[in-house]
Order: C-alpha cells, then structure tokens, then sequence
C-alpha cells in the first residue's frame, strides 16, 4: 500500500511540474512583457495599435470618402470631366 501512495504522489508531482512548465510560467513570462496570453492556444500575442493599421492618431477623425466614392452621380460627372 506504501508503494502506491508514493506512485501516486509521483504522478501528482509530475503532472504539477508539467502545468507550471507548460501554462503558468509561459503566462507569467508573457504578461511581464505586456503581450497578451491566451490560454486556449497557449499563445503570447503581441497587441496591435488600430492607428497602426489606420495610420491615424488616437481621437483624430476619420477623413472623408471622396465624392466618386461615395456618390455614381459624382462619379460618373468625375469621369467625362476633360
């Protein structure tokens, strides 16, 4: 009986090496360097500014479509201008 008790408590042991080895030290090591973890994939994620897809600054408006763009009346007046 002795030697399954230790059995057990080996496994348990070595399954709780593998959870912080595989989950919870990547995590801590992620979110220090202000990435974003995610635990469903196990992956660290660097977060993207919206103004750097957009090239706009943060409270900026957006500009304005042009008048072709937005409007087959202005645009086909656009296109038989010379």
């Amino acid at each position: 009986m002795k030697i399954v008790f230790l059995v057990v408590f080996a496994v348990a042991s070595a399954l709780s090496v593998a959870y912080h080895v595989g989950w919870v030290l990547p995590r801590q090591a992620c979110e220090a360097k202000g990435d974003w973890w995610d635990p469903d994939g196990r992956v660290c994620a660097h977060p993207v500014l919206i103004s750097d897809i957009t090239g706009r600054v943060a409270g900026e408006p957006p500009k304005p479509a042009p008048a072709a763009a937005t409007n087959p009346e202005t645009a086909k007046a656009a296109a038989t201008k010379p």
